[in-house]
């Protein structure tokens, strides 16, 4: 049976930045352990735990977690919103005499 014709050259993301930095021999061994495991490139296989762990970690930082106490609390205050305080009053019409003529 013929095989189907790969390409050589895969889609490549351009990768023309660097990042440097010093690894203790213990965790480049076991880097490098995790990459052979893995049959990737060591190079390919750092990009790619990097990367995954920088979008974890930032859909972490971006993401609100509320517990039911305060998923009730929120929900109520924009049913129901709190009458306005006069601190408040005053900073709005001060906001519209500046701003909003």
């Amino acid at each position: 049976m013929p095989r189907k014709p790969t390409s050589a050259k895969r889609q490549m993301p351009d990768r023309a930045e660097r990042l440097g930095f010093r690894l203790d021999e213990e965790t480049k061994d076991l880097i490098e352990r995790a990459a052979h495991l893995s049959r990737r490139k060591v190079s390919d296989f750092c990009v790619t735990a990097l990367s995954e762990t920088a979008r974890r970690t930032i859909a972490d930082h971006e993401t609100l977690a509320l517990s039911d106490r305060d998923r009730t609390a929120f929900f109520h205050a924009l049913i129901k919103p709190p009458a306005p305080s006069k601190r408040l009053a005053r900073a709005l019409a001060e906001h519209k005499r500046r701003v909003a003529p």
